[in-house]
Formats: structure tokens, sequence, C-alpha cells
């Protein structure tokens, strides 16, 4: 079951540009709604920000869901972290899979965008994710992601995960 979260709970925009790398206007997520240890859902309205820099000749294309989703698996990694041990290792995007682009584009979309990622396997040195998007009781684009923490063992293999 996963931790809703109180309406005054401090894992807002300022708590996720805090333990995220994207700053500015390139984080893109503004609070999280609920998680636990293999799920995070997320809420934003960036997608309607004329100043989203994801944007190219004014518009914002579906497949840029995929950072948006990207940015709450790191948040979810973050999460994960025990209260005082270690920042959470970077992650690296390396593979997107069966993505499904229910919608061309997401700044015409009304509703705010939920972004929901469910860790299906976690390992050392790579997660595995499945996300979606939606918005207004519409699924606007789905897939799986991989993402690596250990870029270095990663490349010693030649690419090849364990």
């Amino acid at each position: 079951m996963l931790n809703s979260l109180q309406p005054d709970s401090t894992l807002d925009r300022d708590w996720i540009v805090s333990h995220i790398p994207h700053q500015g206007t390139m984080c893109l997520l503004d609070k999280v709604e609920s998680w636990d240890k293999q799920n995070i859902r997320c809420c934003t309205s960036s997608h309607r920000q004329p100043d989203n820099p994801l944007r190219a000749g004014g518009r914002l294309g579906a497949a840029c869901g995929i950072e948006y989703a990207a940015q709450a698996m790191a948040v979810h990694g973050a999460l994960l972290v025990a209260p005082g041990s270690a920042s959470p290792q970077a992650g690296y995007l390396v593979s997107v899979r069966n993505a499904r682009l229910d919608v061309a584009r997401l700044d015409d979309i009304n509703g705010d965008l939920l972004i929901s990622a469910c860790c299906s396997i976690r390992g050392e040195t790579s997660s595995l994710y499945e996300f979606s998007l939606e918005a207004e009781g519409r699924l606007l684009l789905s897939g799986r992601a991989l993402v690596v923490f250990d870029s270095d063992s990663l490349a010693a293999t030649g690419g090849q995960l364990p």
C-alpha cells in the first residue's frame, strides 16, 4: 500500500530540487503524492509552463513524458536511501522499452500530470521500472525503463547488464 502524504507534506518541489540533480525549470515535478518501497506517484503542472525547457517550437511532445517519469524514478531512489546514509547513487536512463504514446503533445493537456513509476526489479547496479503518465483520468503514455547506477561496471562489461 502506498504511503499517502498529507497536503502539508515536505515532499514538495523544494524537497525534490534538493534531492535530485535537476535544478530550476529543469526540475519538472511539483510534488510526491504517495510512495512505498516499489512505487511512486508524483504530480505536476509544469507541462503547461511556456518556459518548460523541453519545449521545442512552442510545443511539448509526448515523448518528453519519459523525462517526467525518469525524474519520478530519481525521486523514488532518493526516498529509498536510509536516513543518515550516503546520498543516492546517480542513475542513468539507459533503455526505454514498450513505450506507448497515446497523445501527440503534453502542453495542450489542461489537467495536472500524474506520473507513476513501479520498480519491478531492483539490483545493486540497476533497476527496472514500469511508468505511466495520466491526466484527467486518461492514460497519456506508458513504458518500461532501465536505470543503471554504476556506469563504471556497465562500461567494464561492454554494456552487458548482470
